[in-house]
Parts: structure tokens; sequence; C-alpha cells
């Protein structure tokens, strides 16, 4: 029986990809403030405004690729059972292989009922060439079209799956979080003691003893790691 291993990532995972982080210093927060465009109220005061700011969002990430570390974060599958968990909206983990990705903060590529965003009837998948919502487009049950998104302030339906798939790991990995947002940050707390915990980052991240820290980037940083865990086809 294959070992499983559980990933953990955050916004540096796909930063070497193009995709800007929210909160650094030069992020998307700073000219889109988050109260008008990824809370409920902000949605409710303006969702024509929410609209088109995730109809932006959805063309810049359609432009981008997945970079090396998301490839080898999907190579680790040749010889392990891999769960990635993602607080990202992108899909790039999808796009380089990955099979079994849970989406804590919802998925950018889909709209959903602004009535009941896990309806699964009237979720859509949007594709490249179609990537756009005329804002006042409504679903199927009759209220606006909204991001598949989890807002801030609202629950993160995904965060009990995500927990059990911590407690089942025999490795977890960290890659490109600060461990600052929650509730993904309390998902180290479910690992198993004993179990290797290797965190990738270029900054320092608190984040307890026994975590094996590689201060590096995401691609240099799984290179390295890759060699520890596949040592036979490191290639």
């Amino acid at each position: 029986m294959k070992k499983k291993i559980v990933v953990l990532t955050g916004a540096g995972m796909s930063v070497e990809s193009g995709l800007r982080t929210f909160r650094d210093a030069d992020g998307l927060w700073e000219e889109y403030p988050v109260q008008q465009v990824a809370t409920h109220e902000g949605w409710e005061a303006d969702p024509t405004l929410v609209t088109n700011f995730y109809n932006m969002l959805r063309k810049k990430c359609w432009s981008v690729k997945p970079n090396e570390g998301h490839k080898l974060v999907a190579a680790l599958e040749k010889q392990y059972e891999v769960t990635v968990v993602t607080q990202n909206v992108d899909n790039l983990h999808e796009q380089a292989g990955s099979s079994k990705v849970i989406h804590l903060h919802g998925e950018l590529m889909k709209v959903c009922s602004s009535r009941d965003m896990d309806d699964p009837r009237y979720q859509q998948t949007l594709t490249p060439d179609n990537c756009e919502i005329v804002p006042g487009t409504k679903a199927g049950d009759g209220s606006l079209l909204r991001p598949f998104i989890v807002f801030f302030g609202e629950a993160v339906p995904m965060i009990s799956a995500a927990a059990e798939e911590a407690q089942t790991a025999d490795i977890f990995i960290i890659i490109g979080t600060s461990l600052n947002v929650y509730p993904a940050a309390g998902l180290i707390h479910y690992v198993r003691q004993g179990v290797p915990v290797y965190l990738i980052d270029p900054n320092p991240v608190s984040a307890g003893s026994g975590v094996k820290q590689i201060q590096k980037g995401a691609s240099e940083g799984m290179r390295e790691l890759i060699k520890i865990l596949l040592p036979v086809s490191s290639d």
C-alpha cells in the first residue's frame, strides 16, 4: 500500500506562475479593498463590481501555466497516494496533473447560485474561451450567478474533509503559506504525532518544533524535497 502525502498549499505556490498574492505589499488587496470584492456585504452592495473583479482574475489565471513546483507535487503520485489541500482558487494543481485537490476557499473557474452556492444543480464550470460572466446573469434558481468563492466571514465547507485527510497523512507538506490564515493554518494540528512535516517557503515561518523548513520558493524547494521523497526517480 502506498504511503499517503497531504500537501497544503497557499498563495506562494502560484507566485512563480505569475499570479500575484493578495496580502503582500504589491498584492491585489492594495488595489481592490477586500471589503468590496471578497465579502458577502461587498457582493450585496455591488455585485457588478465583484463579478467584474473575478472575471479579471479568471482571464489572468487562464493566461498562466503551472510552474515546476506544481508539476513536482503532481509527480509525487508516482510513488505515493497524494491529496492536495489548497487555499488557492486557481486550477494550476489540476492543470499540472494532481488528481485529488481540495479547494478550501472555492474555485475561480466556477460560478454558482448566490442563494445556495453549494447546490450542485446551479454550479457551472467556465472554460478559457467562455470565462466571463455578464453582470446580472442569473442561475437556474433565479438568483444572481456569483463566484464560487468562499468570501471572508463565510463558512469554509471543505475544512472538515481537509482535516480528515491531514489526520491520515503519513507525510505532511506545506508550501507557500505563512500559516496565518485560519482555519487552513490549523490543519497542521490534525497531523499525527511522529509524522514528518516539511515546510517550503522562502520566508521564515513559525510552524512549531519538529517541522523541517526548506527556506526556498515552491519550485526550488520541491526539487530539494523530491530528492528525499523520490530518491529512485528524482529525474
